[in-house]
Order: structure tokens, then C-alpha cells, then sequence
């Protein structure tokens, strides 16, 4: 404003000054507001992604440990079975008054071994159900990196979009987009 109170607008004032009461103008404005959204989405999605892989990994790793636990249950087992033949084999070879000892043994070898095999056999049971829950971890995981993948290249071609003022790059990036969102919505439904 000049001192006597006569202001006189540039183009470049005009232009600012209308422009800033937060109206985007033409394709630029719709495909910043878009670009944003979808980063926005994406980092959602990108962040999802690395905690069903690490979920996936805390699950293996359980199933390594229940299926450690399931073999040495199982040697345990055959520590026992060595027993039981071994006291079989006595029965065999002592007199006849030692034999009641030795076939007590087989029948406390043959009851400590059914007790040894159900436990085994529970420990590889949950290791499974682990590593299934590792794969559909996996999966999961899986699903929102191809949703936060197909949102980057959306992005890319809102870009591109930009450069080259095309309008069907513009309508390439809300389709691709589009695909993002709804793998991620597979992701997010567990399919």
C-alpha cells in the first residue's frame, strides 16, 4: 500500500492472494491432494507389512522351540525303550526268583513311555499349529507389501502425471491406487 492509501495489485499478488484462501486449481491441485492421501495409506499399509513379518517370525521361532522340545521328549522316549529291553532281556536271563522285579520295570518303563509319547506328541502338535501361523502371517504380510508396492507406483505415476499433464496418467494413478487400497483391504480382512 502506498502513503496515500492507493494500492495497486501485480498479476503475482492477485494470483497469491486469491490462491491462498485454500483453492487448488486444475489437475496439479487434485493430483497433490491425491499423492498425499495415498502416502498417507501407504505408510499404513507399509507398517502393517512389518508387523505381520515380524509377527510371522516370533511364530517360527516358536515352532523351532516346540519342535526342539518335541525331539528331545522323543530321545527321552527311546532313553526309556533301551530301558524296557533292557529289563526285558533281564527277565530272560536271571533266576526265577528276580524275575518279578524285572518285569515290574518293563510294566513302569512301558507307563512312563505312554506318558513321554502324549507329551512328544502335544509339543509337535502346537509347533504345527505355530508354523500355521507363521504361513498365514506370511500371507498377510505378503498382501500388504503388494498393496503398499501397487500405492508407490500410484504415486510415481501421479508424478509422471504431473510432468506430462496427461490426463490419462492421472486416471492411471487413481486406478492404480484404486488396486492398492483394495489389496489392502484384503490384507486387512485376512484374505
Amino acid at each position: 500500500m502506498s502513503e496515500d492509501g492507493f494500492h495497486v495489485h501485480g498479476p503475482h499478488d492477485h494470483e497469491l492472494e486469491h490462491g491462498s484462501h485454500g483453492e487448488s486449481k486444475g489437475i496439479a491441485g487434485q493430483l497433490a491432494v491425491i499423492t498425499a492421501v495415498l502416502a498417507t495409506v501407504g505408510a499404513m499399509f507399509s507398517y502393517m507389512g512389518g508387523a505381520t513379518q515380524a509377527e510371522a517370525g516370533l511364530f517360527k521361532n516358536d515352532a523351532a522351540i516346540k519342535k526342539t522340545e518335541a525331539a528331545n521328549q522323543w530321545n527321552y522316549y527311546q532313553a526309556k525303550s533301551n530301558k524296557q529291553n533292557l529289563a526285558e532281556l533281564a527277565v530272560m536271563l536271571v533266576t526265577e526268583d528276580k524275575k518279578a522285579k524285572y518285569l515290574q520295570e518293563v510294566e513302569r518303563y512301558k507307563s512312563e513311555k505312554a506318558e513321554i509319547m502324549l507329551g512328544a506328541q502335544k509339543l509337535e502338535a502346537e509347533s504345527k499349529a505355530f508354523d500355521e501361523k507363521s504361513a498365514e502371517q506370511m500371507h498377510q504380510h505378503h498382501r500388504w507389501a503388494q498393496a503398499t508396492t501397487a500405492l508407490q507406483v500410484s504415486i510415481a505415476l501421479a508424478a509422471i502425471a504431473l510432468l506430462t499433464k496427461k490426463g490419462w496418467m492421472a486416471a492411471a494413478t487413481l486406478a492404480m491406487g484404486g488396486i492398492g487400497i483394495a489389496v489392502g483391504i484384503t490384507a486387512w480382512l485376512h484374505l
